[in-house]
């Protein structure tokens, strides 16, 4: 869920319907709490539109109370700090300030009777489908706000939607035809598809070394630490049936599959067993920590070890690349076990021998070599392309097409999308391994089928709608500047 809310963080998201339907759907419940000083004080402005306090308050606990029911209520203002609620706040009510600017300048308003129609409509404020001026007015006092405050909130974000609606386009019949219509492009081609398989690459000793001369700088060691290592374990440490529930219970939100979803306790059990017991034996780990510094235990082992090996963690590299000789540094999870860590001694960088580096650079040059080829050949292929061995296709389109072998199914279409928006009737198509050598051989345009057509509407209503916001907040940001007058918004 917090991945999905910050991947789709746009600019209209977060501002239409900020305060309105979120704060009904919320109830009346209290959120994280975030104050800057007076709430009749601007914090910053927009054009000619100041941002009150008052109103940042109320962006950022709509948005604190998004999160915190993603969290299933462990969530506080630490956490919304760290993930830059007060920043997203202001930021949603700098871009409705730009588009209540614009809106202002075309002459937009909105109406007493719209604002009453509109307020009178949200469901939250309904008793059997009829407006109650009762839950109304409750609602306000819960919230602490007055009518003309929260009024003047849905005034703005009507005011907006109307700007939106009125030079929101979306796609014309005309745009959808033309557009389809590119799908519907069918080519025959002949060709041929050339990569390192079709070439041989021999290099000596000599021309290795040559390479390693001319190039010694890209060839280094990694660092080395000698470190003493105290390692706490924690897989023996006991922890019982109903423990382990209760973990889960309060950090279930940490335990989702690949999509995001939540995993039931049974499917996850084993893992949150683990974390239990890491989360039990830090105490102790800190203990060891605390006795290794004294000198009242000695490290399990000494190890030297390149610049980050996996024996340990990352977090423990990042600690130990920016430590001092004689530095320890805290325990820190690896595997099943704390790793606290005294570094001895740190040996540099160096120039690799020959005989090191000789494996990496042949490597590297035998992939110049092969790339040189390769693009050498495709460009006599071309260059004689009427008395070449090619291979023909049949009738290809975007939406429909067989793999052009030896490529896969992502390569064709990577090859078609390329090859229908070039103009050139014989030419070079370079992928990422391959390069396909090809020349048209007969070429039209299919009939455009309706089903098509209305399926892609929608997918052309978004990307106008991209363009659009881009373009428009490109232009807005330079009209309306935006200044701040606190610190950390």
């Amino acid at each position: 869920m917090i991945s999905w809310m910050q991947k789709h963080n746009r600019y209209l998201i977060i501002t239409i319907w900020i305060a309105t339907i979120a704060f009904i759907g919320a109830g009346f419940v209290g959120w994280g709490s975030y104050q800057y000083g007076s709430k009749a004080s601007a914090i910053g402005k927009v054009g000619d539109i100041e941002i009150t306090q008052e109103r940042w308050d109320m962006s950022y606990q709509n948005l604190y109370g998004q999160y915190n029911e993603a969290f299933k209520g462990n969530f506080d203002d630490a956490k919304a700090r760290e993930m830059g609620l007060p920043q997203q706040a202001f930021k949603s009510l700098a871009t409705q300030a730009k588009l209540q600017s614009l809106a202002k300048e075309y002459g937009l308003v909105v109406s007493d009777k719209e604002l009453a129609e509109y307020i009178a409509s949200i469901k939250g404020f309904q008793d059997k489908g009829v407006f109650s001026k009762v839950i109304y007015q409750t609602y306000l006092k819960n919230r602490r706000m007055k009518a003309k405050t929260f009024e003047l909130v849905v005034a703005d974000e009507l005011l907006v939607k109307k700007l939106l609606d009125l030079i929101g386009k979306p796609s014309t019949k005309y745009e959808v035809e033309i557009l389809s219509s590119a799908l519907s492009i069918s080519d025959k081609i002949d060709y041929r598809v050339v990569n390192a398989n079709d070439i041989n690459v021999t290099l000596s000793d000599d021309e290795l070394k040559s390479e390693w001369e001319s190039t010694k700088s890209n060839f280094m060691t990694k660092r080395e630490f000698e470190l003493e290592i105290f390692w706490s374990d924690a897989s023996d440490v006991n922890v019982t049936d109903k423990e382990t529930q209760e973990f889960y219970e309060k950090n279930s939100f940490n335990y989702t599959d690949a999509t995001g979803r939540q995993l039931e306790y049974n499917k996850t059990k084993a893992i949150v067993e683990q974390d239990l017991k890491l989360k039990k034996a830090k105490k102790q780990s800190l203990r060891d920590y605390v006795a290794f510094k004294k000198g009242e235990k000695q490290a399990t082992e000494t190890k030297t070890l390149p610049e980050n090996d996996t024996l340990l963690s990352k977090t423990s590299w990042d600690k130990i690349s920016q430590a001092k000789v004689g530095d320890i540094i805290k325990p820190k999870v690896v595997g099943m076990k704390y790793a606290t860590v005294k570094l001895k001694k740190i040996v540099d960088s160096k120039v690799m021998s020959f005989e090191q580096a000789k494996s990496q650079v042949k490597n590297r040059l035998n992939g110049q070599r092969v790339a040189e080829l390769i693009e050498k050949k495709s460009k006599n292929i071309l260059k004689n392309i009427n008395s070449e061995k090619l291979t023909s296709t049949n009738w290809l389109t975007m939406s429909n097409f067989d793999n052009i072998k030896p490529l896969n199914r992502q390569e064709s279409l990577q090859f078609l999308q390329k090859l229908f928006t070039s103009s050139d009737k014989k030419g070079i198509i370079t992928l990422s391994n391959n390069i396909v050598v090809y020349k048209v051989t007969d070429q039209k345009i299919e009939t455009v089928d309706e089903n098509l057509s209305s399926s892609f509407k929608s997918d052309i209503d978004k990307i106008k709608e991209s363009i659009f916001e881009q373009n428009l907040f490109k232009t807005l940001d330079s009209r309306y500047p935006t200044e701040k007058f606190v610190k950390g918004i």
